[in-house]
């Protein structure tokens, strides 16, 4: 896994991102949790509902809001295993941006069974990562994940730039291109990122790249997708709608 993570790369705790000491919280050992597959109990137990070939934005925090990611080696490993474990259980990311203490996918699923088993793949691996080196112990993510049903329609794309301006939101950088751990210099930047699937929407944006990447820049995020960000569907009222009916339809089936 070389393409973003260097192993060898000096490791400071005291980075601006590390609180300088390695946290020690709850009241399982992590050796506790996984024994006799109780992985799943350290996580909530309230029915998910993710279906095959649909759009979700897709959010997994730290337990407490605790940081996920304290140096840049970090965000490198995490972005790894999400390209190893996508290879084997693939989907599609359209756009993405990791905090220091969460993250953000915008994705498209392909087998629904398969991605639930990337998303604890993923997460338990990152978990064995930070332990190892930090010495974690107890419950490291908030739950298992949390999945928002997002509406195929014009408003997709401004989803995905405004999850990308998370970084400018919290005053980490002035400019989404600025941050080096989103999908955001894929779409300003033209710069190559094998983790993603370009968006549907973008193609529209220009003829020559250069026009896409300054339509990009210039997009204005609609009052809908900031209003309905934290709601069940995200998207137009008209695809709300739909996907409202599509959920509660196939959520008769999950027990």
């Amino acid at each position: 896994m070389s393409q973003y993570y260097n192993p060898n790369r000096k490791r400071n705790l005291y980075d601006k991102n590390s609180k300088g000491i390695c946290e020690k919280r709850g009241r399982f050992s992590f050796e506790h949790i996984i024994s006799k597959n109780r992985y799943d109990d350290c996580m909530s137990r309230t029915a998910r509902l993710i279906l095959s070939q649909s759009f979700y934005h897709i959010i997994t925090r730290g337990n407490n809001r605790n940081t996920v990611f304290r140096i840049e080696a970090d965000y490198l490993y995490f972005l790894d295993l999400i390209a190893k474990y996508k290879k084997e259980l693939p989907f599609n990311i359209y756009h993405y941006c990791l905090m220091p203490n969460h993250v953000h996918l915008l994705i498209q699923t392909k087998n629904s069974k398969n991605f639930s088993v990337f998303m604890k793949k993923l997460n338990l691996s990152y978990f064995h990562y930070y332990r190892k080196h930090y010495g974690w112990i107890g419950h490291f993510w908030q739950g298992r994940f949390k999945s928002q049903t997002v509406g195929k329609d014009e408003y997709f794309i401004q989803c995905g730039k405004y999850i990308e301006r998370n970084p400018v939101r919290a005053k980490l950088v002035t400019k989404s291109e600025e941050y080096r751990y989103s999908s955001a210099r894929y779409y300003l930047k033209g710069e190559v990122n094998d983790l993603i699937t370009r968006d549907f929407m973008y193609g529209d944006l220009g003829k020559t790249e250069s026009d896409r990447q300054l339509k990009y820049q210039e997009m204005v995020i609609d009052d809908i997708v900031k209003n309905n960000y934290k709601k069940t569907v995200w998207g137009s009222d008209k695809q709300r709608y739909n996907e409202s009916k599509k959920i509660k339809y196939h959520g008769k089936y999950v027990k």
